[in-house]
């Protein structure tokens, strides 16, 4: 894309052998995103294309205090900072962390391939079942995992199910309590699962953790939130 400095393709030895990502990363100023060479088939509940939608691109704003003040709508200046970036069209995603500070992570489960690009911040952690008030700015985990197999409706619910479970999982295992528990993610997370468009019946039906697909995707994801979220809390100094 034109104006874009930093064009990164990476990749990733797994298992003795490499294979691509599946998009390729730009990262520029506070604009994070991630391109697919063809449209995929994304569900998320991004602020501004939640639900099943058909996209190329999967984009990450970064926010500070001073952009969100009283008067300004987010989901406005979402869409119009990254229309301005050229992704317009783009699943987005908002957060305060440093988009610069992004995290990949690829896992292999039998012939089925996933890929996790993530922001890990935490501070706005709070713990599932509990009302908690916001902090600002509001530090927030939002990924993008990509399987390399079509997925049926109910698979790719099933996956999201998968990718919140790791992303948690992960969360957990860092040791980061509210109120003296533990904490399960933030109050503004968001999670984008995608896969690529197949003809009817070449999508999987299931995605589970009994499956390669579930292995994966749950892999992929906890291995990004890990890496990240302990470098968000080396920074806080725990």
């Amino acid at each position: 894309m034109d104006g874009w400095q930093a064009l990164v393709a990476i990749s990733v030895p797994i298992c003795n052998r490499s294979f691509m990502l599946p998009f390729t990363i730009h990262c520029s100023g506070r604009v994070l995103a991630a391109e697919f060479s063809h449209r995929q088939n994304i569900l998320s509940w991004s602020l501004t294309r939640p639900g099943f939608v058909s996209a190329q691109s999967v984009a990450w704003l970064e926010v500070r205090n001073d952009d969100l003040t009283l008067d300004v709508d987010p989901v406005v200046l979402l869409q119009e900072r990254l229309a301005q970036a050229g992704y317009g069209e783009a699943v987005q995603m908002m957060t305060s962390r440093s988009v610069q500070k992004h995290h990949v992570a690829t896992r292999r489960s039998g012939e089925t391939y996933a890929a996790c690009l993530a922001t890990v911040g935490l501070s706005n952690a709070g713990r599932v079942g509990e009302f908690s008030q916001m902090k600002m700015p509001a530090g927030t985990i939002n990924l993008l995992v990509h399987i390399n197999n079509p997925l049926s409706v109910a698979a790719h619910i099933e996956a999201m199910s998968i990718a919140a479970e790791a992303r948690t999982a992960a969360i957990i295992e860092l040791g980061l309590t509210v109120g003296g528990r533990a904490a399960t993610g933030t109050g503004t997370d968001c999670i984008a699962v995608s896969a690529p468009h197949g003809q009817t019946g070449e999508a999987a039906s299931y995605a589970g953790l009994h499956t390669d697909i579930g292995a994966a995707l749950g892999g992929a994801v906890y291995d990004a939130v890990s890496e990240g979220g302990r470098l968000w809390m080396k920074e806080q100094g725990f």
